[in-house]
């Protein structure tokens, strides 16, 4: 039988790329969106959940009654929730208190503990959710800690998958890659594999304006006035993961939280492309980089959008949400109307 699989787990990767029109007219570079949110948990997290866990198998750490323990801002700990149901495990997942109610809610409907940290302190604060996960680790018998920041298979995983899937389906023609960077994992693996197929792709990062890869990939040192808190969930650091090789990155672009919120939208209403919040920000990222950047009709631009917009429902699509963040009053280009609801009285 075609198309039939054994359980949910076999409908990780083999992600498609569609080709985008609308928002990118006036780009002459062909541009490609690889839609991660056609994973099962509908993030590219799956692939990476998978290849730890099954790692850690083979290893012989994980057995009957395992414990998984990660830190999260919600879609690796989907995912982790996600193969732990079908591999038999349970699953404990601290999270910040950034993370919105129905990913939360979603998380325990999968069958995760959660705990829920505040996000405004420092990465080395007890009261972090990745010193919680690391001490919840310790403290659990029988448990892994993913370690998503620090863990080399968090690379590999797109290594081994993600990097040659987005090389085969260009036909090896991509020139630039634009990803989100959070633990670096996503953009790393790929970059990995593609500056060995070709060296002369360009690979730019997207970083958040708030966060410190930008200005540490530039100058070698952390700047902790670039710290300040901001909206985009599960993009930027105020640590520097070894997930991110930033050997394998060109360039990084940074953007803020109101025109990821406006891209974000407006690839859902010119592309009918319903992706997160950051899937407007690495779109944003390439409008900031065309900006001083030139691209010719013979270039090949591929952009991963890792995870769907329903998880952002009441917040990057919420008028609501919009206008309490001062986005609405405020939209350079000006897409006001087309944000409102009308009631008919």
């Amino acid at each position: 039988m075609s198309n039939v699989y054994d359980n949910i787990l076999g409908l990780i990767g083999h992600t498609p790329m569609v080709k985008l029109n609308t928002v990118t007219k006036d780009i002459p570079a062909t541009v490609y969106a690889k839609l991660e949110s056609y994973n099962p948990g509908h993030s590219t997290k799956d692939r990476i959940a998978l290849h730890i866990i099954e790692n850690a198998e083979k290893k012989g750490l994980l057995k009957e009654d395992s414990v998984v323990v990660e830190t999260t801002s919600g879609n690796t700990g989907f995912s982790i929730a996600m193969v732990c149901i079908i591999k038999g495990y349970k699953c404990i997942l601290a999270v910040s208190d950034k993370t919105k109610p129905e990913k939360i809610a979603y998380l325990k409907a999968l069958g995760a503990t959660v705990y829920i940290c505040p996000a405004n302190v420092p990465a080395d604060d007890p009261r972090s959710y990745y010193e919680v996960a690391k001490r919840i680790a310790l403290e659990t018998p029988n448990s892994i800690y993913i370690n998503q920041y620090f863990n080399e298979l968090n690379i590999d995983a797109h290594y081994q998958t993600t990097g040659p899937e987005i090389w085969e389906q260009t036909e090896g023609k991509i020139t630039h890659l634009f990803a989100c960077t959070g633990t670096g994992g996503t953009l790393s693996g790929s970059a990995k594999f593609l500056k060995e197929k070709n060296p002369d792709i360009k690979i730019i990062g997207v970083d958040a304006d708030g966060s410190i890869l930008k200005s540490y990939h530039e100058t070698g040192e952390i700047h902790k006035e670039d710290v300040h808190p901001y909206q985009i969930e599960g993009m930027g650091k105020n640590l520097i993961p070894s997930a991110l090789l930033f050997d394998k990155v060109d360039e990084f672009v940074r953007v803020n939280d109101e025109m990821a919120a406006y891209r974000t939208r407006e690839i859902a209403l010119k592309e009918a492309i319903m992706g997160g919040y950051t899937t407007g920000a690495v779109t944003q990222g390439l409008m900031q980089y065309v900006q001083s950047h030139e691209l010719t009709e013979n270039d090949v631009v591929v952009l991963i959008y890792p995870d769907h917009g329903s998880r952002y429902i009441t917040k990057v699509y919420s008028d609501k949400w919009m206008a309490e963040q001062g986005f609405v009053n405020n939209c350079v280009h000006n897409y006001d109307e087309v944000f409102k609801t009308e009631f008919i009285k």
